[in-house]
Order: structure tokens, then sequence, then C-alpha cells
């Protein structure tokens, strides 16, 4: 089975389907429902929208990434990595915006499958990664400080970007509720205590049940998500923003961002799981499905959607072992908005907040960032902190876009400093007696090797070519040389140039398949001619010898004309 076969993984899966299966999938999507259901209307609310919005996410985009998708167990819903961003959307361009970079975010995915990229997300460097998810776990962080503490901000205060909800935190740090604190507390304590006790049930659901029942009994003042939002159990109905090219426009950057945050995301989900069952996935065909399941998610009300690890693997823990257990997580939560959407009403905010911490918790791998810190080199741990600053202080766009110029300015620095032109040094056989295995080389011979890759970051290197008055042959022994680009092609250009001026040969050794194929297409090799690109070294050196004899009688012949013409 290939990786990159474009065929749903659902269709390969029911060729050996049974009963059996079929029950163990059914178990383990409801319980996955079960789980997602508080997980999707605290994301959701955490993303600046009503509620069900969350459930209408999970609901279309986790039935039809399921469907569509190329892993046997991806569970995809509403996840913490797009809160920030979808609640930024939101304040700055509207619920039209939002589902219109959603779309876009969505058709680029698919064609990001169908082009076959999905092996490209692998070039993002983990210290971005891990850089941008320690900050979108912050800013969750920091956005639920208001609820769970019970605070009021006056009307008109802006929250947001991150630095504001944190000044209007601390202006109005005096209008706190501790009636919410306790509720808020309590419910953090059953979140961090509950899985010690079992894991059959989730633990936000046990919060969720105690936070209402702590509220209604004591009759407590805390703020409910009925008090907060419109809420509604009708279905998700299909919308279509107005389209226009100026509005395209403008959230193409954000369209962008969504995309490649949810190739990142569901690949990596994806990678995780398949370690769990030792399975392979398609994740071409899983950027196809995760384009296909956001822009249905969008068309009938959701926010931006993926794959979501915890869910994922809570799946494989119950049984789940193939698509329908995904498709059976959305169908069960049909049920559950129609029915028990209502009562979600009564839910504390407070307990809404605790349950984003732990999400915020889980995802912020302070562990992993701190071991980067403590054991990765310099440029590496400047890419993450730099990462997770700008995310936090700002937003993810600039974020992923300057920690990905400042990794690739660093590799770029760190391989010109691995690559580099010397030249062999010359000793007298008589004077050192230990160089036995030195090369003999010709008087009228210089021999330069190159190492590391040749691009424009150091292709000035060959520059430092230099030559003899008496040098007839240039050897540049090339097999530490993995791959040529333009500009150093350009650069040997030069240095051929420089040759053919004085007089001397080009005699290349060992070079490698991609910088072959380089010169030749520049026409360089028949510039150069094939007979003076060898093998090995010792057959350079051999050729180069016959050259520069062959020069030598040439010049001693037209010595002895001269001669004799005297």
């Amino acid at each position: 089975m290939k990786k990159d076969k474009l065929k749903p993984m659902l269709f390969s899966v029911l060729k050996n389907y049974d009963g059996k299966k079929f029950l163990s999938d059914v178990l383990a999507g409801v319980i996955v429902a079960i789980i997602a259901l508080p997980l999707s209307i605290a994301l959701a609310i955490a993303s600046g929208v009503g509620p069900e919005q969350g459930i209408y996410t999970a609901i279309v985009a986790g039935f039809l990434i399921s469907f569509f998708g190329g892993s046997r167990v991806q569970i995809a819903g509403p996840t913490a990595a797009f809160a920030t961003i979808v609640a930024g959307i939101i304040a700055k361009k509207g619920m039209d915006g939002l589902v219109l970079a959603t779309i876009i975010a969505g058709l680029i995915l698919v064609l990001m499958g169908l082009f076959r990229l999905g092996g490209l997300i692998k070039f993002i460097p983990y210290t971005i990664t891990t850089g941008f998810t320690a900050g979108i776990a912050v800013t969750i962080a920091i956005g639920q400080i208001k609820d769970f503490m019970g605070l009021t901000f006056p009307e008109g205060t802006v929250t947001i970007e991150t630095v504001d909800k944190v000044k209007a935190i601390v202006k109005n740090i005096t209008t706190v509720n501790y009636q919410s604190i306790i509720v808020g507390v309590v419910c953090l304590a059953i979140l961090i205590v509950w899985p010690f006790v079992t894991e059959k049930i989730p633990g936000s659901l046990i919060a969720v049940i105690v936070g209402i029942l702590m509220v209604k009994i004591f009759k407590m003042d805390v703020a409910t998500i009925e008090n907060s939002f419109q809420i509604s159990n009708s279905l998700p109905t299909f919308h279509l923003p107005a389209v226009s090219f100026g509005t395209v426009k403008d959230v193409l950057p954000d369209a962008f961002t969504i995309a490649v945050l949810a190739a990142i995301e569901s690949l990596l989900s994806c990678v995780v799981a398949d370690s769990m069952i030792n399975s392979h996935h398609r994740s071409n065909m899983e950027l196809i499905a995760q384009g296909i399941g956001n822009v249905g998610s969008a068309l009938f009300g959701g926010i931006p959607a993926t794959g979501a690890i915890a869910r994922t693997a809570a799946n494989i823990k119950n049984g789940g072992r193939s698509p329908i257990a995904g498709m059976v997580h959305a169908i069960v939560l049909v049920f559950v908005l129609v029915i028990l959407m209502p009562y979600a009403g009564m839910i504390p905010m407070p307990t809404i907040a605790a349950i984003l911490f732990m999400v915020a918790y889980n995802m912020c791998q302070w562990r992993t960032f701190t071991h980067l810190c403590k054991t990765a080199p310099k440029s590496d741990i400047i890419v993450l902190v730099v990462t997770f600053v700008l995310t936090v202080a700002f937003d993810l766009v600039v974020a992923i876009e300057i920690g990905m110029l400042i990794a690739i300015i660093l590799f770029m620095k760190r391989m010109s400093e691995v690559s580099g032109v010397e030249g062999w040094k010359y000793f007298d056989p008589d004077e050192d007696p230990d160089g036995i295995d030195l090369k003999k080389v010709a008087k009228h011979v210089r021999v330069y090797e190159i190492s590391g890759p040749m691009f424009f970051g150091d292709a000035d290197s060959l520059a430092s070519v230099s030559f003899k008055d008496f040098t007839k042959v240039l050897v540049i022994r090339m097999r530490g040389v993995p791959a040529l680009d333009a500009t150093a092609m350009h650069s040997m250009e030069e240095l051929a140039k420089r040759c053919e001026e004085r007089g001397i040969q080009l005699v290349f050794s060992h070079v490698n398949e991609q910088p072959y194929k380089t010169m030749e297409k520049a026409g360089f090799i028949d510039r150069i001619g094939k007979d003076n690109f060898r093998p090995h070294i010792d057959d350079a050196l051999e050729w180069a010898n016959k050259i520069s004899e062959n020069n030598a009688d040439e010049k001693t012949a037209e010595e002895n004309t001269e001669k004799s013409e005297k």
C-alpha cells in the first residue's frame, strides 16, 4: 500500500470489514463524541463564536474528514491551535471573513494533496512547530483568566490581541468574583485528578456536571454560557458568504495560515496515530480530506478544523480501527446537538475556562520546550524562542513568517560554514618520509577539493581558487558536493573563464549526480569536455598528468622549431 495513493482509507478498510469491527468502531465513536462535546463547546467559545458552532464543526468536518481521509483512525474537529487565529479573524473581518478564509484554506489543502505536497510539511522545522504551539497554549490560557476569575470588563474594552487581554486583566483585577474562582478551581482539580480514577469516562464531562450542580444547588452568582451567548440546537444550515476580489485578497494571508496549520496538525496527528496502531497513513489523501472538511465546515456554520491528537488517541484506546469510528462520532454529535444542546447553556464559564486551561497545558509541551533550550544548537534556540514570543505578542501569521525566515537564514549560514574550497598542500617526499600515502601530483597540476553543498550562500568561495604561473591543469575534486545551484553554477563558469584566459585545463573528479545534471543542463560539460570529468581522484590525477606532459611536449616541440628557424 503506497503512502501517496489518492484513495480514501475507508474504501481500503471496508474490503476486510466485519460485524465485530463495526461494533468496536461504534463504541469508540460514541465515547469520542462524549469527549468531543465539552471540548467543542469550549474551543468554540475560545474562538469567539457560539457554542453550537463548535458542534457544527465536529459534525460536518469530522464526518467528511473521516470519510475522505487518508488515516484509519483520525478524529477531526475544532482544535486549540485555531482558537486564537479564528478569534482574531472574526474580530477584524467578521464571520463572513472567517468563512471565506476557511473555504480558501480548504481549497489550498485540496490542491496541496492533488499536487502531492504532503511530504513538504517535514521541511517546517520542529523548533517552529514547538514554538508556535507553546505560544498558542499561552494565549489560550491568558484568554481564559477573565472567565476563570469572573472579571468584568467595561463595555468597549478591546481584547483582540494577547497584550490587550493582559492589560485589561490587570486594569480590572479588582472586579474578581470569588465564587467563579471556587467553581473554576474545583473543576480544574477534577480535570487533574480524574484521569487517575478512570479513563473510561472523560474528566471534562464530570467537571461540566459538577460545575452545573455547584451553581444550581448553591445558587452561586457565576456567569454561564446562556448568560454570555445565544445558543441553538438547530441543525447547521448552508451559508455562502459574499465573494469579491477585494475580500479574497484581504483574507488570503489568513487562509494560507489556516491551511498550513491544518496540514501540520493533521499530519502530525496521523504520524502519532500510525505509531499507536502500527499503520501508515496517506498524507496526500489526508490533505485533500482536510480541505473538503474545512470547506464543508465553513459552508455549514462551522470554524476551521483539523486532526485532533487527543481525540484520535482516545479513539484508538477505545478500540477504533477504521474511519467508521470518526463518522459515528459525528453522527452521535448530531443527536447530542438536537437533544442536549439546550442544557449546555447551564455550563458555568469558569468550567469552560478550566477545561481550556487543561487543553493549553497539554498542548504547551513545556518539557520539550525546556529540553530544546538546554540541548539544541543556539540557532535552533533562537528560532524556537522568537516563534514563541511572536505568537504570544503578535499572531501566528507573523510568527510563522519570521520564524521560517530566520530558520532559512540560519540554515544557510550553517551550511556555508560546513562548505568550503581547500587546495591540496604539496610536500617534498624527501622532507616528509611519513607521507607514503600522499598522491603524486605533477608540478604543473594544482588540486582543489570542494566540500559541502554549493549554493548561493557560499558560491563566492570559488573565487579563492588560485594558480601558479606554471600551472597547466586544475583538478577540482567534488566527491563531497551533494548539490549545486544556479548561483554556484555561475561561479563555476567564471572559474572556467579564468582558466581559459590563462590556458589552464579544468579536470573534475567524482562529480555527483545532481551537480553533474546541473552542469550538463547549463552546457558546462560540453564546454569543458566529457573526457575531463573523471570518476575518481586517481583517474583524474593520471589524466591531468597526461595533459601536463602533452603540454610540455608541445612546448618543447615549439622551442625546437623556433631554434631551427633561427
